[in-house]
């Protein structure tokens, strides 16, 4: 039986909906290639851009744009050197590049359809709670995002049929 919940995006058979994707914590990358842009530039993975995205400066997104997920949020730990209005654009940054990841790609999207009407919590350990959730407790944006664009997919098929 399917769960109706997915509880985190850490395992092989959900990493796709992490940011992460498609880096592996091993050094290792899963076959699906991700491709999203943020101020012409672009990333391979979701978390890149969005580190970038902190920088109102372009040589330093372009510096963020060669390193892998896990060094560009280790840059992150304890900083607050980000832009002015950080705090208001966050979600709408992490949207459009969420966005991006899952249209396009075929196979991105089709994975995150077939996730059907689940709810998708990115359930952490690390004390995430606007984000995601740790231990019962958490706003789940990058869920929430995550569940929207998975209905705009939902709908805008179900105009083309």
């Amino acid at each position: 039986m399917v769960s109706d919940k997915i509880l985190n995006f850490t395992d092989n058979s959900t990493r796709f909906l992490s940011n992460f994707y498609p880096y592996k914590k091993d050094g290792g990358k899963y076959p699906h290639k991700v491709r999203v842009f943020y101020n012409n530039i672009e990333f391979d993975c979701v978390e890149n851009a969005y580190q970038a995205a902190k920088f109102t400066n372009k040589q330093k997104q372009i510096a963020f744009s060669k390193l892998s997920p896990y060094e560009t949020k280790a840059y992150w730990e304890d900083k607050t050197d980000y832009r002015a209005d950080w705090h208001q654009v966050k979600l709408q940054i992490m949207e459009d590049l969420v966005r991006q990841k899952f249209c396009n790609s075929k196979e991105l999207k089709e994975m995150l359809l077939d996730t059907g009407n689940q709810i998708l919590e990115e359930g952490n350990d690390w004390g995430d709670t606007f984000w995601g959730v740790c231990n019962g407790v958490g706003e789940n944006n990058l869920g929430k995002i995550l569940m929207k664009i998975r209905t705009e997919l939902k709908n805008f098929i179900n105009i083309l049929l």
